[in-house]
């Protein structure tokens, strides 16, 4: 059974929403920007900021049998629209690669947390919930760089489905332990936001198959 201090999304604090919305924000920007930097339409912006912004928290909330969020709260697609719409319109020059990455960097913790938090108040077990926290996470920036024809995100060795990973079993771990739900989504979200800068920073990256040493 659940510790009673798990919470259904329902009732998470508005603050976690708000969150969850800054996160969105940050997704559905690195999708835009990479129609924009194709030289795509306004329409296709606008169709990569959704699908980048929803497409892990989609996929977790049919996962889990939960409502899926955008659906039926309007701001997550509003954001995703907003997003798109600045980008449109304002100089390429503004947006750089560097500071996205790091502003990913805490989405990709934020949103790791939320979804397994988010499994957890539905019910699903902590080995599940942990990987619905990596789904949330990283579904996204999936499918956004196979539309986009760039190498996936699961096929590069730099440590971002690791930082997820870490974010959201850290969460379920401390949660499950006692912690209160507050304290353990801070822990874990920082937890995840340092590895995933520490990659940023040093280049970090797991050691490919072809690198192991023979027995």
């Amino acid at each position: 059974m659940l510790p009673v201090a798990i919470l259904p999304p329902e009732i998470l604090p508005a603050a976690a929403r708000w969150l969850d919305l800054a996160g969105l924000a940050v997704f559905a920007a690195s999708g835009a920007l990479a129609a924009a930097k194709r030289g795509q339409t306004f329409v296709t912006l606008i169709f990569f900021g959704l699908i980048t912004g929803v497409g892990g928290g989609t996929v977790r909330d049919l996962l889990i049998d939960a409502p899926v969020f955008w659906i039926h709260d309007a701001r997550a697609a509003s954001m995703c629209l907003f997003v798109a719409t600045l980008i449109w319109t304002t100089p390429a020059r503004w947006w750089r690669d560097e500071a996205l990455g790091w502003f990913d960097a805490v989405g990709l913790a934020a949103y790791a947390v939320f979804g397994a938090a988010k499994a957890l108040g539905y019910g699903v077990p902590p080995v599940p919930a942990a990987l619905m926290g990596v789904i949330s996470a990283c579904v996204g920036g999936i499918i956004r760089d196979v539309l986009a024809g760039e190498p996936s995100i699961l096929m590069r060795p730099e440590l971002y489905v690791t930082a997820a990973a870490l974010a959201s079993a850290t969460y379920v771990i401390l949660v499950l332990l006692g912690l209160p739900v507050g304290w353990s989504a801070v822990i874990a979200a920082s937890a995840g936001f340092t590895l995933r800068a520490l990659a940023i920073r040093y280049h970090l990256a797991l050691p490919a198959y072809a690198e192991r040493a023979d027995p």
